[in-house]
């Protein structure tokens, strides 16, 4: 007994003396190994090339206002119904009203909408510039009479897939759903041997800063209009986090902002070190959301 209470006052002068260094002391308190004063957000996003932009870069405002907080990416399901049941505090990812269509009607009413963070976002058909084709309804058997998708059951996916049942000339075609980075380089690779290509595209997104790319005319209507990304929070989080909420409703900025960062991330930079830079480059912005 007496050597385990030894032992014991041994392990704990050495934590002291451990502690006692200046530089041990703040590696602690940097690696969240003491309490922090700090009020804790939690942010959802879907890890879609756009919601990793937008959500870092909130995030690092939030961080900058003093804030504590951490990014969970799940699929769109459970990023609405997380939020919806108040599990997190925030998400500045809805695409509405097409994409997140769905979504919104099932859970859009256990959340506040702050309104849209983004505006002039799309989804339809693209293709390289190059192909000589401008409409859905001029499509007859370009790339295989393929349409080249990301995730399966995403609103883009689910759209193409009503435009195959709603467009008679696209009855022989087939979509293939892989994920938005075996997406992206099909169509890189496509582009640099100048062959046919269809996939499902959205702006914003880097791929349009990246290479000379076109949406093909929906006359049908199947993709729908202009969207809007919008941020929506958990009933309380004003009067949780007042100063959150605020800059949460202030965030807003433009489809060259976004994929600034995007085409950062793609190129090989941290998202956070994405973020910054761009945080850093645009302290006009910043700051108005900031004010207090």
């Amino acid at each position: 007994m007496m050597k385990k209470i030894l032992l014991a006052l041994t392990a704990l002068v050495g934590l002291v003396f451990t502690l006692g260094s200046e530089g041990a002391y703040e590696s602690s308190l940097l690696n969240g190994n003491f309490f922090s004063d700090k009020e804790e957000l939690e942010l959802v996003y879907v890890q879609w090339d756009t919601e990793i932009a937008s959500t870092h870069v909130i995030a690092n405002v939030l961080e900058e206002a003093g804030y504590q907080v951490k990014m969970t990416s799940a699929d769109v399901p459970v990023m609405w119904a997380s939020l919806a049941s108040g599990d997190v505090d925030g998400m500045v990812a809805a695409w509405l009203p097409q994409t997140h269509g769905s979504y919104f009607e099932e859970f859009g009413d256990q959340m506040e909408d702050l309104g849209p963070n983004l505006r002039g976002a799309k989804i339809g058909l693209v293709v390289p510039a190059y192909m000589p084709v401008s409409s859905i309804a001029d499509l007859s058997s370009e790339a295989g009479s393929t349409i080249t998708g990301i995730e399966p059951g995403t609103g883009a996916v689910m759209a193409a897939e009503r435009a195959l049942e709603t467009y008679p000339n696209l009855s022989q075609w087939q979509m293939e759903t892989a994920s938005t980075g075996a997406m992206t380089t099909a169509l890189g690779q496509a582009i640099d041997r100048e062959e046919e290509i269809v996939v499902t595209g959205w702006s914003p997104h880097w791929k349009f800063q990246s290479y000379d790319l076109k949406y093909l005319e929906d006359p049908e209507g199947v993709f729908g209009g202009e969207e809007t990304i919008n941020t929506m929070v958990r009933f309380g989080l004003e009067e949780d986090h007042p100063r959150a909420y605020q800059i949460l409703d202030r965030f807003e900025w433009d489809l060259e902002d976004m994929e600034t960062v995007m085409l950062d991330i793609a190129d090989g930079t941290d998202p956070k070190q994405a973020a910054k830079k761009w945080v850093d480059a645009n302290r006009d912005k910043v700051d108005a959301w900031l004010a207090e």
